[in-house]
């Protein structure tokens, strides 16, 4: 599954500021409610409502192969977990990776993303 992308720089400067943050040892994840989620919606060719996320890297983990690979692992684990548990819809969502997450494997950050979805209460009720 494709994720619809955050585009616009001032998003990620709200989710930084404005949004709840969990952080783990490899990542800091920022989660804000989308308010233009409901018209987005309407674009949408499905017409339903979707979390829009965006994956930083830092140029501090190293060059860019280094980065875009971090950002493949991180994407990829988050599609594995969006196939186990269901996430809430309608947020933005920004995962920043820290320099731990360049060693680490897809699994590990499924399982470090799960944490940080459960301290932000993303789940939706009837999954867990």
């Amino acid at each position: 599954m494709k994720f619809t992308a955050i585009k616009e720089n001032h998003l990620y400067s709200k989710a930084y500021s404005k949004g709840k943050r969990a952080v783990t040892s490899a990542l800091a994840v920022y989660v804000l409610p989308d308010y233009a989620a409901k018209r987005l919606a309407k674009a949408h060719p499905q017409k339903t409502v979707v979390n829009r996320i965006g994956l930083t890297t830092s140029t501090k983990l190293g060059g860019a192969v280094v980065r875009t690979r971090t950002r493949r692992i991180m994407r990829e684990g988050l599609r594995a977990l969006e196939k186990e548990k269901k996430l809430k819809v309608g947020f933005l969502i920004v995962i920043a990776a820290r320099t731990a997450a360049v060693d680490l494997s897809s699994n590990e950050i499924k399982d470090q993303l799960d944490f940080a979805f459960k301290k932000l209460g993303m789940y939706s009720e009837n999954e867990g």
